[in-house]
């Protein structure tokens, strides 16, 4: 909700030994509206609509929080009966049946199939990473994290490095090495082969490997989990986001060799409350049942294929990549060329971002510069949505791309 001028009936604040007007209608919160000038008012699976009535294609997701995409009934009706049932909230430590225990298990990659311990821990994704690390600790006796791509979760009083598959004999040995399967922001997938080199190092050594997929879980690149691509089964993954089924959970799955037994573990109140667990329930067990995992696999090469085409047409297309339904476009000023995976036109970003959001499309700027469009549509998207996706992209890239841009914000 962006306001311009003060309105009639405001507010005075104080703000770092200052004074100022604050219109009453300015939202406090950091929410969409913060971001993109709508606030959305109803929301159904790809659709968000505003409170003028018009509708728009969210390719956000909520950050990649809504696998389901706006209210599936799915998770509405887990909600309720978890609702109606009167339990406590936040709950203790689930049972052995716990639904959300029995939904997740039966997505785990093969290798951590009755090998593994599930932890619950608090909410957000950094704070996943934190217990993970201390896991890690813990069990070597090592403190450090040599990091690719997940570092920007990494607690910011541990000693980060960055990790290079081919170490010399003198490199560090720290508590654990951290990376992610797509590369944050940026969605730079991170290469098999190179996955593979570091879990090959990381055993030889002793390092334990932790996988964050709080951005690539629950069948978004196309297989449940984006670990599985490269067959690597790590030590420690770290699940939050879409787990929660559009409800705040994070979820440590680790090696049980790892397990500080009773007392060995950080405590926390907020461990994954009744209703979080029964839509993250709901939700692992309709992309499982549904194959939604193989499904965006298949919808998103089709939507890079189309993108890749479009991208020989645009010079200021540098690069598309992605997995399934985690895609970035990457744009670059074609007077200066500059290394893969660098984004070198944040300011045309913007606008193309703007022009999305004139033809009612939702997307997402990412990297360290903010040069790199991403959609995260959710897995809900039908064939004839993504069609209507990238026909609004393409149509906003044709009529930016051959204007004069201004400054993006």
């Amino acid at each position: 909700m962006a306001v311009t001028e003060p309105a009639p009936s405001a507010v005075t604040t104080a703000h770092e030994g200052t004074l100022r007007r604050q219109p009453v209608r300015e939202p406090a919160a950091r929410t969409y509206a913060r971001a993109l000038p709508i606030v959305p008012v109803r929301a159904r699976g790809l659709t968000v609509e505003g409170p003028d009535g018009r509708r728009y294609l969210d390719c956000l997701s909520g950050a990649g929080t809504l696998p389901l995409g706006h209210n599936h009934p799915v998770v509405l009706e887990a909600v309720r009966r978890a609702l109606d049932s009167v339990g406590p909230s936040p709950e203790p430590d689930p049972p052995a049946g716990d639904a959300f225990v029995a939904a997740l298990r039966r997505t785990l990659p093969p290798g951590l199939v009755g090998c593994s311990r599930i932890r619950f821990c608090g909410p957000t994704g950094t704070r996943a990473v934190q217990e993970a690390l201390a896991l890690a600790r813990a069990a070597t006796g090592r403190d450090g994290l040599l990091v690719d791509g997940a570092g920007r979760t990494a607690p910011s009083a541990v000693r980060t490095e960055p990790f290079h598959d081919d170490p010399g004999a003198d490199a560090p040995h720290p508590a654990a090495v951290l990376l992610e399967p797509v590369r944050g922001d940026t969605v730079l997938p991170v290469p098999d082969d190179l996955l593979r080199r570091t879990r090959e190092v990381t055993t030889a050594r002793g390092i334990p490997l932790i996988v964050d997929e709080t951005r690539t879980g629950v069948g978004r690149t196309g297989t449940f989990w984006a670990v599985e691509h490269s067959g690597v089964t790590p030590d420690i993954m770290v699940l939050a986001r879409s787990v929660g089924g559009s409800l705040p959970l994070a979820v440590l799955v680790h090696r049980t060799a790892l397990d500080p037994g009773p007392g060995g573990a950080p405590t926390e109140v907020f461990r994954g409350n009744r209703l979080a667990r029964a839509a993250g329930a709901a939700t692992l067990a309709h992309v499982h049942e549904h194959g939604l995992a193989a499904r965006a696999g298949r919808l998103g090469a089709r939507m890079l294929d189309r993108l890749r085409e479009l991208a020989a047409e645009h010079p200021h297309i540098g690069e598309v990549r992605g997995r399934g339904l985690l895609i970035g476009v990457e744009l670059v000023d074609p007077e200066t060329p500059a290394p893969a995976g660098t984004s070198r036109a944040p300011a045309l970003a913007a606008a193309v971002q703007r022009a999305c959001l004139q033809r009612g499309l939702i997307l997402g700027r990412g990297g360290p510069d903010s040069g790199v469009l991403r959609l995260l549509p959710p897995l809900t998207l039908t064939d004839e949505q993504a069609t209507a996706v990238l026909d609004r992209l393409a149509d906003a890239l044709a009529t930016t791309s051959a204007t004069p841009r201004r400054p993006g914000p």
